[in-house]
C-alpha cells in the first residue's frame, strides 16, 4: 500500500490534519489556508456568547446566574474569578437536592449552545437546571452548595480547536461544595455531533451518577469501567 493511499484512508477517520502534503519545506497554500481559517474560528468561538434567552425558550424559565467576571476579557485573564457565584445570585436559589443541571458558556459558548438542549432532553430526568454566565467547571461546586445539591453536572463549552468549535464536555461532582478539586470530578469530553452522541453522553452520565452514589464519591476513586456500548439503565438519578 502507498503512502497517500495510507493517509487517505486514516483521514476517513478523524478531522485531524494528518498526510496534508508539503511544498519544499512547507505546508501546500491550501493547508495553509485552511489552517489559518480554522484558528480564526477557534478564536471567534472562545469570544463567543451564550443567547441566554434562546435556551430558555427550550428550557423553560430557568434561573440565569452570573459569576464574579465582569466581561470576557476579564474572563480570560482570570480563571479564578470564574470559578466564583456571584453573592447577588447564590441568595435566593432553590434548595433542591439531588442532581442539579448547571449550563455554563466556558472556553466556547457556541458549543454549549448547541449541545446542551439535545443532552438534556436525551438525560430525561427532572433535574432543575440553571444557566451561569462567563463561569468555570468549578462554579458548579458553589451553585451546588447553595442548592444543597448531592451532586451537580456541569455542561460547560470546551476550549475550541482547530478541527472543532462546537464541543462541550460534562462535569460531575458528588457532594458539591467549595474548595472541591478538579481531583474530585468525573468528565464526559467531546460532546457533538463528529463526537460523542447526546444519547451515550446521557447514559455515561447516568451510569456514573449511579456509581457515585454508591461510592459516594467521583474523580478518582470513581472509575469509568462502564461496558463498550453502554447498558441499559432503568429509572434515572433523582
Amino acid at each position: 500500500m502507498s503512502a497517500p493511499s495510507v493517509w487517505r484512508d486514516l483521514r476517513r477517520f478523524t478531522g485531524a490534519r494528518v498526510g496534508i502534503g508539503r511544498a519544499g519545506n512547507a505546508v501546500p497554500t491550501s493547508a495553509h489556508l485552511d489552517f489559518q481559517e480554522a484558528h480564526a474560528a477557534a478564536r471567534d468561538a472562545v469570544w463567543s456568547a451564550l443567547d441566554v434567552e434562546a435556551l430558555r425558550a427550550e428550557l423553560g424559565p430557568v434561573p440565569v446566574l452570573h459569576s464574579e467576571v465582569e466581561d470576557r476579557r476579564s474572563y480570560l485573564l482570570r480563571p479564578d474569578l470564574g470559578r466564583r457565584l456571584r453573592d447577588a445570585d447564590r441568595e435566593g436559589l432553590p434548595r433542591t437536592g439531588g442532581t442539579a443541571i448547571v449550563i455554563a458558556d466556558g472556553l466556547c459558548a457556541s458549543g454549549v449552545q448547541r449541545q446542551a438542549v439535545p443532552l438534556i432532553r436525551a438525560l430525561a430526568a427532572e433535574w432543575p437546571v440553571v444557566i451561569v454566565q462567563q463561569g468555570r467547571v468549578a462554579i458548579g461546586d458553589d451553585i451546588g452548595e447553595a442548592m444543597g445539591a448531592e451532586a451537580v453536572v456541569v455542561l460547560i463549552g470546551e476550549r475550541p480547536g482547530l478541527s472543532a468549535q462546537d464541543s462541550m464536555g460534562a462535569y460531575l461532582t458528588w457532594s458539591p461544595r467549595r474548595g472541591r478539586t478538579d481531583a474530585e470530578r468525573n468528565c464526559i469530553s467531546n460532546i457533538r455531533p463528529g463526537g460523542l452522541s447526546p444519547a451515550d453522553a446521557a447514559t455515561k452520565i447516568h451510569w456514573l451518577l449511579r456509581g457515585a452514589r454508591a461510592l459516594g464519591a467521583t474523580g478518582v476513586a470513581l472509575k469509568d469501567d462502564m461496558p463498550t456500548g453502554g447498558v441499559a439503565l432503568p429509572g434515572s438519578i433523582a
